[in-house]
């Protein structure tokens, strides 16, 4: 669940993120300076630009990112207006909304379940919820939760579209009290950022005493990315600046002062689908609409159809691989140091 066009970033925060070491080709996990480069890429999903980025590794942690890095001006422009999800009133939009739901259960259950554990009362805050569906569901199961998008027309979706509040701002500076939040959930959003470790320092900050933080990225360890290196899909250029491993996640979380409480390598909404993404990412419904791919309703259909059966075949191969701890995402729940 992207945070959307600009990630946050207002007027002084373009100014503080083109200031930032990590634009200077220093290492947001580690600052190291030196690093090597694995091989370059393009946008292959939107097609926003035909500009080659490279995909270098830190020589001292390994962490993967972007080079050159986009400025923040730029940034924007690779994120289409529409990049999160509102389903058409049409036959296909009804199909893929039925879909979304189905997936994202996935979400809600591993959410209701750490909540449970921490025994936690008060709001759940959702980053970069787009177009509100998590949080629709969330609500439908009583819970008390509430979006932050970068994006207005998402955060209007979500208001609209599925009846969640949410507010267009960046989590840095919160617009929001400190000891706020039960839980803090964000899904894919960590790499698309400058300056994560901020992110996470401010959601220690927001979350109460014995609160939750849900993190998912994709996973750079994971069997999909050894066997398609620049084609597979999580790796988005260029909207991911970064690239996590896990041995990455867990390092970035410990540093703002997390522990790591559950790991969950398989993704109901995310790895099959990646996959098939990468495979064929020509038909993958979302990058057909944002590229304003011109086609019949039937044709939609029929494409929309076949990729769906592309996902189907590729979930046996996303389940094997998260079983052997190597999925194409990694979502972790985490807790305050004590």
């Amino acid at each position: 669940m992207p945070i959307g066009p600009g990630m946050g970033l207002n007027s002084d925060s373009n100014r503080s993120a083109a200031a930032d070491p990590a634009l200077q080709g220093i290492c947001p996990l580690c600052r190291g300076g030196n690093y090597r480069a694995l091989f370059a890429s393009t946008d292959r999903l939107y097609c926003t630009t035909d500009r080659v980025f490279q995909i270098v590794e830190c020589s001292r942690c390994g962490l993967m990112r972007l080079s050159p890095r986009p400025n923040p001006e730029e940034l924007k422009s690779y994120y289409p207006a529409d990049y999160w999800f509102a389903p058409k009133a049409e036959a296909v939009g009804r199909l893929e909304d039925f879909y979304r739901r189905l997936v994202v259960r996935d979400h809600v259950k591993f959410v209701h379940r750490a909540l449970t554990s921490s025994r936690e009362s008060g709001l759940i805050l959702d980053v970069g919820c787009g177009g509100g569906l998590f949080l629709r569901m969330l609500r439908e199961l009583g819970y008390a939760a509430v979006g932050l998008d970068s994006s207005l027309g998402a955060a209007g979706v979500a208001w609209k579209n599925n009846g969640a509040p949410a507010v267009c701002a960046s989590l840095v500076p919160s617009p929001f009290m400190p000891n706020t939040f039960a839980a803090i959930t964000m899904f894919h959003v960590l790499e698309h950022l400058y300056d994560p470790q901020s992110y996470l320092e401010e959601a220690r900050t927001l979350l109460r005493p014995n609160g939750r933080l849900i993190v998912q990225v994709p996973n750079a360890a994971c069997w999909q990315f050894v066997l398609l290196r620049d084609g597979w899909s999580g790796l988005d250029v260029p909207r991911h600046l970064l690239d996590f491993r896990v041995r990455d996640l867990e390092a970035l979380l410990g540093q703002a002062g997390f522990e790591i409480l559950e790991r969950k390598h398989f993704s109901l909404r995310d790895n099959p689908a990646g996959f098939a993404t990468s495979l064929a990412p020509r038909l993958d419904p979302m990058a057909r609409r944002i590229r304003g791919v011109r086609e019949s309703q039937s044709t939609t259909l029929f494409k929309s159809i076949l990729y769906f059966c592309l996902v189907v075949a590729s979930l046996p191969f996303a389940v094997l691989e998260a079983a052997c701890h190597a999925g194409s995402t990694i979502m972790v729940e985490a807790r305050k140091k004590h």
